[in-house]
């Protein structure tokens, strides 16, 4: 079930934005994220462990991503809520493993595609991070304030983002352009 994001359990929100040169009827997002091999994945960030696709009980896709953000090592279980070729909608209830111990928050992942011209589209990359019930357990037990916790969460979050998305960007025209990845 997911958790709706407020001002009270909000860690983390970025936005980052890079340009696809490829016509935006060549790019499929779906398809570049269900098909990215692990080897592509780790090209597109220095805290990329591992990814791999897989689907729910129920039939959905699932991404599974592994990669550290600031201290922790985030196993991301991202279900497809909406997939399309310009837009995809991931929702995950991940593992965050700490020096402190382990515990859970939710991340929604939106990767989307605009037309700009005939030749170019804009990719724009977006992450949102609120603390679980769990997540809220786990700051009372080691006495972190959620304002704490989301600074540090903010500060290493779009500092990820801003290292993967201009890659994903690359990665995503190369397989619109030529069917294949690499960046």
């Amino acid at each position: 079930m997911e958790i709706k994001q407020t001002a009270e359990n909000a860690l983390s929100h970025s936005t980052v934005k890079a340009i696809i040169n490829a016509p935006i009827e060549k790019v499929n997002i779906a398809d570049w994220l269900f098909n990215l091999p692990d080897e592509e994945y780790q090209k597109c960030s220095t805290a990329h462990i591992a990814a791999g696709f897989t689907r729910t009980l129920a039939g959905e896709p699932m991404s599974i991503n592994v990669e550290t953000i600031g201290n922790a090592l985030i196993i991301q279980h991202y279900v497809a809520t909406e997939y399309r070729a310009d837009y995809c909608r991931m929702l995950s209830v991940s593992d965050a493993i700490t020096t402190n111990g382990r515990s859970k928050v939710q991340v929604l992942w939106e990767l989307r595609a605009t037309k700009l011209d005939d030749q170019t589209c804009e990719y724009t990359n977006e992450i949102h991070a609120t603390a679980t019930p769990e997540f809220f357990e786990f700051m009372k037990v080691h006495n972190i304030s959620l304002t704490q916790a989301a600074h540090d969460r903010q500060i290493a979050s779009d500092a990820h983002n801003h290292e993967e998305t201009p890659l994903f960007a690359k990665s995503i025209e190369k397989k619109a352009l030529t069917g294949s990845y690499g960046i």
